[in-house]
């Protein structure tokens, strides 16, 4: 499209009755594209959303192998955006840009999507933006409730668990991060060695829906310590011994270990979350807002032990639905629309990123974690 500034694009969509933009999400295990419609007042419409999820091919390997996902996305990507559009009931010139993950991710799989979107927004003439993966997560409840920034975020996914102040889009400021493992990835790791299949994360919940909480005397890394940050490492380590440790192998003992796994899991993210609500408090303003969101924002007991939380710290939870939680294209729409009326959008030289922080500030002068040629994980 001709290259004006950014005061001007921004003028151009943000005074328009609506947008509409097309999201693509790729960076791990799940191809979803979807269309997304802001109105001119903020409020959002989903038109479409599908995701294709490549857990039968990975199941055999107990986890995400990073080629298989790659050869996966680039069979599926097209399709799944003629779905999205033909599903939106919209044409291909009624689209007003195209987003995309740029990262961080798997870099197969983020660079498939993001070639795809270039190639799109070439032949539509029209925007391209490179969404940064977490914040389609951070701005995920937007796309069903009303949540006005600033707010309070718990980000925990597979690869991700962090305390952020969220001041507006693009304007994140990190309270806490994980030195080591994110709770998903523990999750994972754990279901793996318990045998319990595929995704792990559900799977533990399955298993632990059943299990005594008490049972087992597992540690909580960080527990009462003055500062926001997260430890997992331990937990997972200290779970597997006790797995090796098991008199016997009754589907009994393995509930009873993941259903004590799990809420070791919940009170370390609910410690951490305290600390980090009375930091919070102190620089916004009387702002009482928090969100969860990432995929293990779908486990019910953490989400039960948030609300406990939340009520007895007078904060206002907000989730999205659990069909948002996991990687979908809709919160990459959504951040795309954002980002498009304030006129913030890419050339077509935005690259892939494997790693990319969402407070880059931060993470470049104090990295929680992966510090190396590549920048800092978190």
């Amino acid at each position: 499209m001709p290259c004006m500034g950014k005061t001007m694009l921004a003028d151009k969509y943000k005074n328009k009755k609506h947008v509409l933009v097309l999201g693509l999400e790729s960076s791990c295990d799940e191809t979803a594209t979807s269309v997304v419609r802001r109105f001119k007042d903020g409020q959002i419409e989903v038109l479409s959303s599908i995701v294709a999820s490549q857990d039968e091919i990975h199941a055999p390997y107990g986890g995400v192998v990073p080629e298989i996902a790659a050869r996966a996305h680039m069979q599926k990507i097209e399709g799944l955006i003629g779905k999205a559009v033909d599903k939106a009931g919209v044409g291909w010139a009624d689209l007003h840009a195209v987003a995309a993950t740029s990262g961080p991710g798997l870099i197969g799989g983020v660079i498939t999507g993001l070639m795809a979107a270039k190639g799109l927004a070439v032949s539509l003439d029209i925007p391209l933006i490179g969404v940064n993966h977490l914040e389609g997560h951070a701005l995920s409840p937007r796309l069903t409730s009303d949540c006005p920034f600033p707010y309070l975020l718990l980000l925990v996914s597979g690869g991700h668990t962090q305390l952020l102040s969220v001041k507006g889009v693009g304007d994140f400021t990190r309270l806490g991060s994980t030195v080591d493992d994110a709770a998903g990835e523990t999750f994972d790791k754990t279901a793996k060695v318990m045998g319990l299949g595929f995704p792990g994360g559900p799977a533990v919940e399955r298993m632990a829906s059943t299990g005594n909480p008490k049972a087992v005397k597992l540690p909580r890394p960080f527990f009462g310590k003055p500062h926001a940050d997260f430890s997992f490492s331990g937990l997972k380590t200290a779970t597997m011994r006790a797995y090796d440790k098991l008199d016997s192998n009754s589907k009994q003992d393995k509930a009873d270990l993941a259903a004590s796994f799990q809420q070791a899991v919940c009170d370390v993210l609910c410690d951490r979350t305290k600390y980090a609500m009375d930091k919070f408090n102190h620089g916004n303003n009387g702002s009482r807002r928090f969100v969860v969101a990432g995929g293990v924002a779908a486990n019910a007991c953490i989400r039960s032990a948030l609300e406990a939380l939340c009520a007895d710290k007078n904060f206002i939870l907000i989730a999205p639905p659990l069909k948002y939680c996991g990687d979908n294209g809709a919160m990459i729409a959504l951040a795309g629309a954002e980002r498009l009326v304030l006129g913030l959008v890419d050339g077509l030289d935005v690259s892939a990123r494997p790693r990319w922080p969402l407070d880059q500030d931060s993470a470049d002068k104090n990295p929680a974690s992966g510090f190396g040629k590549k920048g800092p994980k978190s």
